[in-house]
C-alpha cells in the first residue's frame, strides 16, 4: 500500500484554523487523526511544515496532504457474542454486560469489546488510525449499558464531533447509599487525576482539574438506598462514580470510591447506562435507544421493593 497525497486550495476570504479546514475538506478522517497527521509532520503549507494544528491558513495556501496507509491492527478479533441494540452501516450500538473491558489494556489483552466487535465487523480494524478502533467513548468494566462503536472513519468523526458539542444525552440509573441532600439536583465538581494514587481519579480543587458537571433526580426511595436517574453533562472519568459520592452517598458496590464493604451482595457497582440519544449521521431529530437493566439490578431492586 502506498501513501495518499491531496493537495487543497484554501478559496475562503477569512483566515481560519489548519484543522477545521481540513476536517471540512477531508470529512472521511477524524479531526483527531488529522491533527496527528499535522503533528507527524504530514501537512504542508505552501510547502512549509506548520507550527499547529491551529496555524492559521489564508485564501490562496496551497495544503497538501499525505496520509499514510492505516496500519494492521495488533489486535485479536475474537468470536465474542455481543447484544446489539442497532446496527446501520455506520455504527453499532451494543449493550454492554458488566465485567467486559471496553478496549485492550494492561492487563486486559483480551476478551474486550474491541475485540468482539472486530470479529462483528472486521472492516472496524483501523479506524480513526487508532489502536482502538470504532471507541469514541467508554464504560467502566463493572458499568453496564448502551455503548457506541463507530464502523467507519465517517461515523467517527462525526460521533466524536457530536460527543464534544454535547449534543449525546445519556441517562443512567444508579443504586446509591443514603439519600441525596435534595431529591434532584445539579452536581459541580472538577475531576482530575488523585494525587495518592496515579490509577485513580479524584475530586480537585479549581483550577487543578478538569470541569465536570452532572444532574441527578430520585426515582425511587428505600430504607438506606435511593434509586437514582443521572445525566452526566461533562465525560469525564469515573464521573458519575466521583459525584455520587462527594455528595454522600456513593453508588452501590464501588469499593474504590464508595464503601469497601458493599451493602448489599452484589459483584459489581451498580450504574447501568439506561438511555442514550443522539443525532445519527444525516437525521434531523435525535434517535433514542434503551437498555433494560441487566437481571442481577433488577433482582436486587426487587428485594428492596419487598422489604
Amino acid at each position: 500500500m502506498i501513501d495518499q497525497i491531496i493537495q487543497l486550495n484554501c478559496l475562503d476570504s477569512e483566515p481560519q484554523r489548519l484543522d477545521k479546514f481540513l476536517a471540512v475538506h477531508i470529512g472521511e478522517l477524524s479531526r483527531a487523526r488529522l491533527q496527528g497527521l499535522i503533528r507527524d509532520g504530514k501537512v504542508l503549507v505552501n510547502g512549509i511544515l506548520p507550527r499547529k494544528p491551529g496555524q492559521l491558513i489564508e485564501r490562496g495556501d496551497l495544503v497538501q496532504v499525505t496520509i499514510p496507509p492505516v496500519e494492521t491492527t495488533q489486535l485479536q478479533p475474537e468470536s465474542i457474542p455481543l447484544d446489539i441494540i442497532y446496527e446501520d452501516k455506520n455504527l453499532l450500538v451494543v449493550n454492554k454486560p458488566a465485567g467486559m473491558v471496553v478496549h485492550p489494556a494492561a492487563g486486559h489483552d483480551q476478551g474486550t469489546l474491541v475485540n468482539a466487535a472486530l470479529a462483528y465487523a472486521p472492516d472496524m480494524a483501523g479506524i480513526g488510525g487508532e489502536l482502538r478502533p470504532g471507541v469514541v467513548h467508554r464504560l467502566d468494566k463493572n458499568t453496564s449499558g448502551l455503548i457506541l462503536i463507530a464502523k467507519n472513519d465517517f461515523a467517527h468523526h462525526w460521533l466524536q464531533e457530536q460527543f464534544r458539542l454535547r449534543r449525546v444525552e445519556k441517562i443512567y440509573l444508579a443504586l446509591v447509599d443514603g439519600k441525596p441532600p435534595t431529591p434532584s439536583g445539579r452536581i459541580e465538581a472538577p475531576i482530575g487525576r488523585d494525587p495518592s494514587h496515579r490509577k485513580q481519579m479524584a475530586i480537585v480543587p479549581p483550577g487543578k482539574g478538569r470541569e465536570a458537571s452532572s444532574e441527578y433526580c430520585t426515582i425511587e426511595n428505600y430504607r438506606q438506598h435511593t434509586l437514582l436517574e443521572v445525566h452526566p453533562i461533562t465525560g469525564r472519568t469515573h464521573q458519575i462514580r466521583l459525584h455520587l459520592a462527594f455528595i454522600g452517598c456513593p453508588v452501590v458496590g464501588d469499593t474504590v470510591y464508595g464503601h469497601k464493604r458493599t451493602s448489599l451482595p452484589i459483584k459489581r457497582h451498580f450504574l447501568h447506562a439506561a438511555r442514550l440519544s443522539i443525532h445519527l449521521p444525516g437525521e434531523s431529530s435525535p434517535v433514542k435507544f434503551v437498555a433494560p437493566l441487566p437481571v442481577e439490578l433488577e433482582n436486587q431492586l426487587s428485594l428492596l421493593r419487598s422489604n
